[in-house]
C-alpha cells in the first residue's frame, strides 16, 4: 500500500479528514523548506504538498506567482526540490509528499529520469497542473512504475464525462478545485462543493481533496464535513510573504494556524 492511500485509510479508520498544507519548495529561502515541512508535520499536517518553483505558472495567482519568484532568485531546480524531499525523508518515511507543478521543468529533466530521481527521494505523487489526461498516455505508465500517483485537477465547470476521464487517470486522490479562477480566489460556496463532489463520488471510489478559497479554522472545518481532504496554499503562502526574512516566525505563523485548522476539523 502506498504512503497515501496508507494515509487516508488511517484516517478514515478514525473518521477524520486529512489537512493538506502547500508551500512553494524554496520560499522565502531554501533552508527554510524542510524545517518547515517537518514543522507542518508536527501541526497536524498528514499529507504535504510542495510546489515546484516555475517561471509561468499559470493556474496560480499573484501569491504563489510570487512565492515561485521569490524561490526562483535563489535558482531553486526540480533537483533541489527532489533533495529537499531526499533531507525530509532522512527524519520522515510516513509522511506522503506531493509535487505539484508544471511540465516543462519535468520534461526537461526527462519523465523516467525525473520519476526514478523523485521516487528514490521518497516522493509519493505528481499533480502536473498542465499535463491532461489526453496527453499523459506516454508518462503515467512511466510514473506507475516507479510508484508515484498521479493526481489530476476537477473544476466547477468539469462536465460528467471529462469527469469520469480525470478519475480514471487518477491515483492517490483527485483534487477538486472548489472555486472557479486561479489559486488565492475567494469565496467559498460549501454546499455548491458538496453538490460536485456527489456526481465525483458517484464515478471514483478515491479520496477527494478540496483546494481553493481555504483561509482559516472555519473554512477547514466546513470542508472537512464534506471532502477526504482540505488543502490549505495561497494563505500559507502569504504568512511567508509577510515575514519573509523571518523563518522562524513563518515557521510559527503557519503552525499555529495549522494546528488551529486541525483542531477545528476534528472537533466535528
Amino acid at each position: 500500500m502506498s504512503r497515501i492511500a496508507a494515509t487516508f485509510t488511517a484516517l478514515a479508520a478514525k473518521q477524520k479528514t486529512a489537512l493538506i498544507p502547500y508551500v512553494t519548495a524554496g520560499d522565502s529561502n531554501p533552508h527554510i523548506t524542510v524545517p518547515l515541512m517537518h514543522s507542518m508535520v508536527a501541526a497536524g499536517a498528514d499529507i504535504i504538498e510542495l510546489g515546484i518553483p516555475f517561471s509561468d505558472p499559470m493556474a496560480d495567482g499573484p501569491t504563489i506567482q510570487l512565492a515561485c519568484e521569490r524561490a526562483l532568485v535563489h535558482k531553486v531546480s526540480l533537483s533541489n526540490v527532489i533533495a529537499m524531499v531526499a533531507e525530509f525523508r532522512q527524519r520522515n518515511q510516513t509522511t506522503p509528499v506531493v509535487l505539484m507543478g508544471y511540465l516543462n521543468p519535468v520534461e526537461v529533466m526527462g519523465y523516467e529520469n525525473f520519476a526514478k530521481q523523485a521516487s528514490a527521494a521518497g516522493v509519493d505523487a505528481t499533480l502536473i497542473v498542465d499535463l491532461p489526461p489526453e496527453e499523459s498516455h506516454s508518462v503515467l505508465p512511466i510514473f506507475k512504475q516507479y510508484d508515484l500517483d498521479s493526481i489530476y485537477l476537477l473544476a466547477p465547470t468539469t462536465n460528467i464525462p471529462r469527469m469520469q476521464t480525470v478519475c480514471n487517470a487518477s491515483s492517490g486522490f483527485v483534487y477538486y478545485v472548489s472555486l472557479k479562477g486561479v489559486t488565492g480566489a475567494n469565496t467559498l460556496d460549501v454546499s455548491a462543493v458538496a453538490k460536485r463532489l456527489a456526481k465525483i463520488r458517484a464515478l471514483s471510489d478515491l479520496p477527494i481533496g478540496v483546494g481553493f478559497g481555504v483561509k482559516d479554522a472555519e473554512t477547514a472545518a466546513q470542508v472537512a464535513q464534506i471532502a477526504d481532504a482540505v488543502v490549505v496554499g495561497s494563505v500559507l503562502v502569504k504568512m511567508i510573504e509577510d515575514n519573509i526574512d523571518d523563518a522562524d516566525k513563518i515557521i510559527n505563523n503557519i503552525s499555529e494556524l495549522l494546528s488551529s485548522m486541525r483542531n477545528a476539523m476534528d472537533s466535528l
